[in-house]
């Protein structure tokens, strides 16, 4: 998969306006009290939080080494934005939802020739119901061409298409395929001047296939604030500012289900139905990407939440939104010092900080540093492209650094008290215990951390991540990818 991106336009700076909770009828209380329960949740780990009411932002942060400035990958909120751009392009006539996929692609005509694919209609991609009943991303990807559209259109459907939900990368990639094909540019260009730059979405990252495409299902690289700005544009019926610059009538289609999810996931607002690139929730509707990237529009009151992380159980995650965060912000009687527990999130919210590795008591070298090694890996440690590791004194020989090797790259961050960040990276480190060394490797421009366990005296490491990387690219790729 390629790495380039679309030049970034546009600014890192805020465009949503502020508002202490009280003045926008918010308990602070109950905010705090989902910080409380996601904290101490197993498998729950936020990177951002942004909570909106009546358009504005009335409690915000982020946990470093995490940063508002940051990109981060959203995973399949991308869908989200590939289905803004779908609306733009049936808006001015340049997409028929009841075309088919196939007619926009004449070159595959004679390649695809099962009755149920060539049937496939943009709606039922777009409500990922192509009657495939399982993911086809890797069969798709197997075409011999490198084609993900071509492998998928030569899939037969099992079943009818509209009449089978699945929820099935290669469905989006085609939505993303065809705007592409008739604005003539990528999904950000297209999107820039008609959503991005009005919403003051700075600089985005997307990443592309081998024909140039940006994929749409996934690799969109944008900030908290891009998030909650795309929840707040559907939760005002697609207005901006006075602009109607999403139609009112498909912000009405992305957010109603098109076909039935109850037997596609165990949990339960998973099972609510699929709407156009937009999950149905039990409270509103969401963009929603892998482990917990989420943009919650909440129309009853009147708000969006956006969440950034890396959560393995992102329905404990919603269960805390529901319970917590969803009484506050139904317009409850305010205390009379609201205005002091306000100020009490604010500082908490101001100070949050991912947990790092901790140093047991009389473990290390000496002077509490790091040591000089180099070290291999243990088999069977991840990544298996990581194949060195190299403990070492900075330039100045004042520092330390760690480098990793990996798939012919090296990539050096420095290493020092708690977390600090080196370009896209973040570290942490600690002697846990007799010759044994911790270094936790944040990718801050993505939801993952790799766990580095180092035994100096055996020059080896063994690696774990805490959550796998979906796109599994060599570690210099995860970042935003860069302008070409």
């Amino acid at each position: 998969m390629s790495t380039e991106a679309s030049t970034p336009t546009g600014s890192a700076a805020r465009a949503l306006p502020r508002a202490a909770p009280a003045a926008r009828g918010v308990d602070s209380r109950g905010v705090a009290a989902f910080l409380d329960a996601v904290e101490a949740a197993p498998g729950v780990e936020l990177h951002s939080l942004a909570v909106l009411r009546g358009g504005h932002v009335v409690a915000e942060g982020w946990w470093e080494p995490y940063a508002p400035e940051l990109p981060h990958l959203l995973y399949s909120v991308s869908k989200s934005f590939t289905a803004t751009a779908l609306g733009l392009a049936v808006a001015e006539g340049l997409v028929d939802l009841d075309a088919t996929v196939l007619s926009y692609f004449p070159e595959l005509d004679a390649d695809v020739t099962d009755e149920r694919s060539r049937s496939i209609r943009v709606r039922h991609v777009a409500a990922m119901a192509s009657g495939h009943t399982a993911e086809t991303l890797g069969e798709a990807s197997a075409d011999p061409t490198g084609d993900v559209l071509r492998g998928f259109l030569r899939l037969p459907p099992q079943g009818e298409p509209g009449e089978v939900f699945a929820y099935n990368q290669p469905c989006t990639h085609a939505l993303a395929a065809i705007v592409q094909r008739v604005t003539g540019g990528t999904l950000t260009q297209y999107l820039r001047p008609r959503v991005l730059d009005p919403l003051g979405i700075g600089d985005t990252a997307w990443l592309k296939d081998e024909q140039g495409r940006e994929i749409g299902w996934s690799g969109l690289h944008a900030t908290t604030e891009a998030l909650a700005a795309l929840g707040q544009l559907h939760l005002q019926g697609g207005r901006w500012d006075g602009r109607q610059l999403l139609p009112e009538a498909w912000v009405e289609q992305v957010r109603r289900a098109h076909v039935a999810t109850a037997d596609a996931h165990p949990d339960p607002d998973w099972q609510l139905g699929y709407g156009f690139q937009f999950w149905v929730s039990r409270h509103g509707y969401r963009a929603d990407g892998a482990y917990g990237q989420f943009a919650l529009v909440l129309p009853e009151q009147d708000a969006v939440v956006a969440i950034t992380g890396q959560s393995s159980t992102t329905q404990v995650l919603l269960e805390a939104v529901w319970e917590h965060l969803l009484p506050a912000l139904s317009g409850p009687p305010l205390p009379p010092d609201a205005a002091e527990h306000d100020a009490a999130l604010a500082a908490r919210l101001a100070v949050l900080r991912l947990d790092a590795p901790v140093a047991a008591a009389g473990a290390g070298g000496s002077a509490g540093e790091p040591v000089q090694a180099r070290l291999t890996p243990v088999p069977g440690s991840a990544p298996a492209t990581l194949t060195r590791v190299l403990l070492q004194r900075d330039a100045a020989g004042t520092g330390w650094s760690i480098v990793l090797e990996d798939a012919g790259d090296r990539l050096t961050a420095a290493l020092g008290e708690g977390w600090v960040t080196t370009g896209p990276l973040a570290t942490a480190w600690a002697w846990t215990g007799p010759g044994a060394l911790r270094v936790d490797v944040v990718f801050v421009q993505t939801p993952h951390r790799l766990q580095l366990q180092l035994d100096p005296a055996a020059g080896t490491f063994r690696g774990t991540w805490c959550t796998a990387p979906l796109h599994e690219p060599p570690l210099a790729r995860l970042r935003a990818p860069l302008a070409p």
